[in-house]
């Protein structure tokens, strides 16, 4: 950069610095299509691009009263563009990884949900086949498989035989296990 060019940006930036909005557009119109080009590079977005460009000039401006730029303006400007740019970056990555761990959320919780209303769908179906079977074998089956008592405990309880209590067990199986695998089978069919 020629002494010349130094020269007429802090002259420009002097007269910007008391309100030259003459000076400021001359500065922008030297320095906005290299600045654009450099963080195009960076961004492969055109529109990204655009504002961050005009981010850097809208500070500019804001900040003219305050501002001490030691180097040259070029220079400013460009670190100006690295740091917006690297926050850019930064935070399209952290939007990534939020998308990505919200989507991963959403699944897994579909998945929950969708797991749950199929279990609590096939209760209800065995509760209504347990329902309809007679009631002394319902009752069997009840103790036995809700409520965890041992044959032994269920014969006590209802005063029966142990042995009827195997019986109305195996009965009550051999009726359900059938309607139980179909509805099985429909749960999975249904997943799919």
């Amino acid at each position: 950069m020629s002494t010349q060019a130094l020269y007429d940006d802090k002259a420009l930036l002097g007269q910007m610095a008391q309100g030259s909005e003459q000076a400021f557009a001359l500065l922008y119109n030297q320095y906005r299509h290299l600045l654009f080009v450099h963080i195009y590079r960076k961004l492969q977005d055109e529109d990204e691009a655009r504002d961050v460009v005009q981010e850097i000039f809208l500070n500019l401006w804001e900040r003219r009263n305050s501002l001490q730029i030691k180097d040259s303006l070029s220079a400013y400007l460009y670190n100006a563009a690295r740091y917006r740019i690297i926050n850019r970056i930064s935070k399209q990555l952290n939007a990534s990884r939020y998308i990505d761990h919200f989507q991963a959320f959403v699944n897994s919780y579909a998945e929950g949900t969708d797991h749950r209303v199929r279990e609590r769908m096939l209760t209800a179906l065995l509760e209504k086949e347990i329902e309809q079977l007679p009631t002394k074998m319902r009752q069997v089956f009840e103790l036995s498989r809700k409520e965890g008592l041992s044959h032994k405990e269920i014969a006590e309880r209802l005063n029966i035989t142990e042995q009827s209590v195997r019986s109305h067990v195996k009965n009550a199986l051999h009726i359900l296990r059938p309607k139980f695998n179909i509805y099985l089978l429909a749960m999975l069919l249904l997943r799919q």
